[in-house]
Formats: structure tokens, C-alpha cells, sequence
């Protein structure tokens, strides 16, 4: 329990929120400050982004003779850092690393980075992602990592013989990892069951998490939105047909199918992601870089399967995590800051040894993806290549809609008692008194 405890705290620290050479090597290297002399970079970042970047930063060094110094802060300690520095108009940070939900609110405060995204840069990265570097017209950040939800599952529940032919009996089709809102549907029915007969159901199908918004939003772009909550030109779309036919599919797993231990506004990440190592649910939503993390004591260990993210009618889609290296203008180091973005783009697979494990490039993943160990890299890859997947919208008052209409919209769904369309029409009056 001690193990699972400690690997939950290092989930929380991250989502309190992804050289073109074969090797990873860099081919930038050199000085490009003013005078010629090795400088100090300040970096600011919180666990996730030090994890991730100390390899880069430790070769970064040893290539260009200048010295990196990361400051490591909370999740929301970097963007009060970051708000009063822009505040004041003095940056003490050459580069900050930052959730991509605070893009609009740093734009004006950082160096445009356009020069960086050539043709193979754009190329190698999700479209998603691409998108998400954008403001105002110019590029201001690059992606240092992205994560997304992929479908985990029971190998030995799925590969049993038994439970193979009892499935297809059933539902007319083999057993195998979701693909569709239906089928995903049908396997959590299956799975969901009283393992010990006294009458009281003790296993699940899947979770249905009441304490966040992510996996419904998700839904909706697989219902084929166009976006979520708010349309690219900032239009409110919440209440269109797509967000009710994803809430409807959402709650009606719980309320309907009874597919979930009932505690469903309880239940968060890191209490899904315990269910799951505990034995207790058949499948589960959750971010890709969860699989490295099975503790070797957990029920599951060693009997993990991972697929791409379910489709529904807009086919796979979901909400993209990425985090974005940015230069603040007022830096002293601005040259040797944008060189380090640079080639931590270049050395982005030097991440993926870090405890989370995780890259922005295809390229990256497509150096582990054959090796054991790493078989979520291409369900990661191909749901964050999705045509469907979407980042949240960029605007600077997105927090504010998440905390006080999204989860409670969420919760409220998920009582039961009312109507997704009413529930989501009374969404877009809160939304529009926010604006």
C-alpha cells in the first residue's frame, strides 16, 4: 500500500494538471551568447518537468559549457511565479516549463519561437500539440512532453478461453480491447459481476470518475465536436448535440449499466488507478505513462494490456496533456535559453528515461515502441495523432471554467436525477456570466 501511496503522489505532481539523429544527439551545440562566455540558465519547472529534463539539461551542459539550475516548485507554484514576474515585467527565469492550459495567459510575456518550427520540427510532433504552441499567430512554446488517456485492460480476463467464448456467446462478437463506445460498453456490462455470491456486486466493468472533467470532454470529441466547450472562435458549443450525446454516454455508464462502484463522485485519478491495481475493475481510462508505474506487489502486475482510446461516432479522440518550454522576453539569457528549448526538442527521447517516461516527439516514441516495457508508446502515439484529438481552449479564464462548471457539471450528471441536455443548457448560462 506504502508503494502505491508514493507512485499516486508522483501522478498528483504531474497531473495537478508530452536532433533529429537515430541516438537522440543533437546537432545544434555551440555558444550563441553575445560575448562568447559560458552563462547560468534559470530554469523553472515543477517535478514532472525536472524528471523529464535533467538528462537533456545534464547533455545540454556538457555540449555548450553553459550551466543549467532548474528551480522546482509546485504544480500552481510556477504559474504564481511566473504571473508575478509578469506582473512586474523582470523575468528571473531564462525558460519556465508549463501546462499547456496557461499558454494565454504568458503569450505576451515570452519570446515568440517561430525560427523553431521548421517543416520536420512541425512534422514530428501530434497536430495537437502544434496547435497548442500557437497564439496570437506566432509560436510560443515547444513541446517538451504530451500524455493522453488510453484504454488499460485485464490481459488475463481478456485472454481467458472461458471468458472469451462466454463474451462472444453473449454479444455475437470475439473478446477483445474496445475500439468503440459500444463495444467498450458491452465488455464493461461483461466484466461487472458478484465474484463471491453473496449477492452484492465486488467487480467492475471499468470506473466512471466523478471528480474530473477530462474523460467526458474526451468523449465529446469522439462524438465529433469540434471542439470542446468553446469552438476555435471562441463561440460557447457547450449545450451542442455532440457534449450531450458524450455526458449522456458518460453518465448513463454509471446511472444505466451500473458499470462502476457507485462511489462515482469520489472517485478521481489517483482513486481510479487504485481500483485498478487492486484487482477490482476489468478496464480503465487513464494516462498512458500509468503502465510503467504498475507496482510490482499490485494484483495486476504483469497483467496489463493497453490499447488506443475508444472511438465513438467522431472515431478516437481525446484531451491531449502537454507541457511547453517558453522564454520569458525580459530574461537575461534569451539566445541561450531558445538554444536550450532547441535542443531539448532535439534530445526529446532523453525524457522518456525519466520515471514518467514521457516525450512530445513521434520520433521519440517510435525509438522505445519495440521494446518491452514500452507497449503503451504506440496506443499513446496513435491517440494523440488523432484527427479528433483536440487540445482544451486557450483562454486565459479556462481554470476558472473547469473548477466552477465542468466538475459540478459533471457531478451533477452523475446524481442522476436530471437531464444531461438541461444540465448542459444551465452550463452555458454559467459560462456566459464568467466571460
Amino acid at each position: 500500500m506504502k508503494k502505491w501511496l508514493a507512485l499516486l503522489l508522483v501522478f498528483a505532481l504531474f497531473a495537478a494538471a508530452c536532433g533529429d539523429d537515430d541516438d537522440g544527439s543533437s546537432s545544434s551545440g555551440g555558444d550563441s551568447s553575445s560575448d562568447g562566455e559560458s552563462v547560468t540558465l534559470n530554469i523553472l519547472v515543477e517535478g514532472g518537468g525536472l524528471q523529464l529534463q535533467q538528462d537533456i539539461a545534464d547533455a545540454f551542459e556538457a555540449e555548450t559549457g553553459h550551466t543549467v539550475e532548474f528551480t522546482e516548485v509546485p504544480y500552481a507554484g510556477v504559474f504564481d511565479r511566473l504571473s508575478a514576474e509578469a506582473a512586474s515585467g523582470s523575468a528571473s527565469f531564462d525558460v519556465a516549463t508549463i501546462d499547456v492550459i496557461w499558454i494565454p495567459t504568458f503569450a505576451g510575456f515570452v519570446e515568440p519561437l517561430d525560427d523553431l518550427f521548421n517543416d520536420d520540427v512541425i512534422g514530428d510532433l501530434p497536430a495537437a500539440l502544434v496547435s497548442d504552441a500557437q497564439f496570437d499567430g506566432n509560436f510560443v512554446g515547444m513541446p517538451t512532453w504530451a500524455n493522453a488517456e488510453i484504454i488499460f485492460y485485464r490481459l488475463d480476463l481478456f485472454e481467458d478461453p472461458a471468458e472469451q467464448e462466454a463474451f462472444e456467446a453473449e454479444y455475437g462478437y470475439p473478446l477483445a480491447p474496445p475500439t468503440t463506445w459500444e463495444e467498450f460498453r458491452d465488455m464493461a456490462i461483461f466484466f461487472t459481476r458478484d465474484t463471491d455470491g453473496d449477492g452484492t456486486v465486488d467487480f467492475w466493468g471499468t470506473d466512471v470518475k466523478g471528480g474530473v472533467e477530462t474523460e467526458w470532454l474526451a468523449h465529446v470529441l469522439q462524438a465529433g465536436s469540434p471542439g470542446v466547450v468553446l469552438d476555435g472562435d471562441g463561440n460557447i458549443i457547450i449545450d451542442n448535440d455532440e457534449h450531450v450525446a458524450a455526458l449522456e454516454y458518460y453518465v448513463d455508464l454509471h446511472c444505466v449499466d451500473g458499470v462502476s462502484p457507485t462511489n462515482v463522485l469520489e472517485i478521481d485519478w489517483g482513486a481510479a488507478q487504485n481500483l485498478f491495481y487492486q484487482g477490482q475493475t476489468a478496464m480503465m481510462r487513464f494516462w498512458a505513462h500509468a503502465y510503467r508505474l504498475t507496482p510490482e506487489d499490485s494484483t495486476v502486475d504483469g497483467l496489463v494490456g493497453v490499447a488506443p482510446m475508444i472511438g465513438g461516432p467522431g472515431g478516437v479522440a481525446a484531451i491531449p496533456g502537454p507541457w511547453y518550454n517558453i522564454v520569458p522576453s525580459s530574461g537575461d539569457n534569451v539566445d541561450v535559453a531558445k538554444q536550450f528549448v532547441q535542443f531539448a526538442y532535439e534530445n526529446n527521447a532523453l525524457g522518456i528515461n525519466a520515471p514518467l517516461g514521457l516525450a512530445a516527439r513521434d520520433s521519440a516514441y517510435a525509438q522505445f515502441a519495440d521494446q518491452e516495457g514500452f507497449e503503451h508508446f504506440d496506443p499513446l502515439v496513435e491517440t494523440l495523432g488523432a484527427p479528433g484529438t483536440v487540445g482544451r481552449p486557450l483562454v486565459e479564464n479556462w481554470q476558472e471554467i473547469n473548477d466552477e462548471v465542468l466538475v459540478p457539471l459533471v457531478q451533477e450528471a452523475l446524481e442522476c436525477d436530471r437531464e444531461p441536455g438541461a444540465i448542459l443548457a444551465d452550463a452555458r448560462g454559467a459560462i456566459e456570466d464568467l466571460s
